[in-house]
């Protein structure tokens, strides 16, 4: 850096002004100006920071008709509390920072917020912020972006115009790879606007899938426990899916139908080969186990009720990335 006395002996700013341009990264950024690493590119990396839900004053008052809320059953939130905090403490032992929705941020009339996963996508450069795929849980994702905005998240991307996105119909592979999923929550609009943002970040393959109109979400289906473990639901998952995973050496753990409906395939992943997973699916647990993954149980009978499990709860905010699979042919 030239001093004083020698641009005005220079009689140009220029050469200033060349050395202060930012040539480098905003992922190199990150820590040093945002205060953390909050970058997510895989499914299984290192777990180290998630935004969740509490259940609130907001599970409370559903009425006798819990479908308009699009949900399978009338709530115990009592119950629903003990599960999630028990959820969280599993989390908080193995060294995840719970980011927690603040109260005077979650209006009343919105029960599905409990599910935080499909406000937002973690991505390499912060957070994309998602618009929801039906008009009752249109006004979370402001209650998540006022949060990111106190803890100081970088959003990266908001879903704007007529796109629809919801953050469980993407699933990260690494960090040149995801699975993006088309259906009745996410459309044609909102998908090209992740894409767009992710090819900006440096994602190089999406793999598409149409996504089952029973199913709603990508982890209604797919779900990743190890480097090269997968858990699918056969009779749902495409076979464009299959091949792109044997593709990179994953070995597949295919969930029996009875287990289906205790949605076996909705955990999280807390590192490499480590997941909470919910009780109740002996045989896909058992198979796990076999490959070497490790399988943490928790209890979500109630949280169940409100149409989803712990991975619909975690949004990941901040995860260790894993090493780019090699494809083979």
């Amino acid at each position: 850096m030239k001093t004083t006395e020698e641009l005005n002996k220079s009689g140009s700013v220029r050469p200033v002004l060349e050395e202060l341009r930012v040539t480098h990264s905003f992922k190199e950024d990150m820590e040093a100006h945002w205060g953390f690493n909050w970058s997510v590119d895989s499914e299984i990396g290192k777990l180290r920071a998630v935004l969740m839900r509490r259940p609130g004053k907001e599970v409370e008052n559903l009425g006798e008709d819990p479908l308009k809320f699009s949900m399978l059953d009338k709530l115990n939130p009592e119950g629903m509390r003990e599960e999630f905090d028990a959820i969280k403490e599993i989390y908080e032992r193995n060294g995840v920072k719970v980011y927690l929705l603040d109260d005077e941020d979650v209006p009343e009339d919105c029960p599905n917020i409990i599910y935080c996963r499909d406000l937002v996508n973690g991505s390499p450069n912060g957070v994309i912020i998602n618009r929801m795929g039906i008009n009752v849980r249109s006004k979370e994702v402001v209650a998540a972006a006022k949060k990111l905005g106190k803890i100081g998240v970088p959003i990266a991307k908001t879903i704007t115009g007529n796109g629809t996105f919801e953050g469980a119909c993407l699933i990260w592979l690494d960090r040149e790879t995801v699975i993006i999923g088309r259906g009745l929550r996410s459309n044609d609009e909102g998908c090209k606007q992740v894409i767009d943002e992710l090819k900006n970040q440096g994602v190089k393959h999406f793999i598409w899938v149409e996504i089952p109109r029973q199913c709603v979400h990508l982890d209604g289906f797919i779900a990743i426990a190890d480097y090269d473990v997968a858990v699918v639901f056969p009779t749902l998952c495409p076979n464009n899916v299959y091949e792109e995973l044997l593709k990179r050496g994953f070995r597949i753990v295919e969930v029996p139908t009875w287990e289906e409906k205790a949605l076996a395939h909705n955990f999280v992943a807390l590192e490499p080969g480590k997941i909470v997973a919910p009780m109740g699916i002996p045989v896909t647990k058992q198979r796990l186990e076999e490959l070497g993954v490790e399988v943490i149980d928790a209890k979500v009978d109630e949280i169940r009720r409100a149409a989803g499990m712990m991975h619909c709860m975690t949004a990941p905010l901040s995860r260790d990335s894993v090493p780019l699979y090699q494809i083979t042919d």
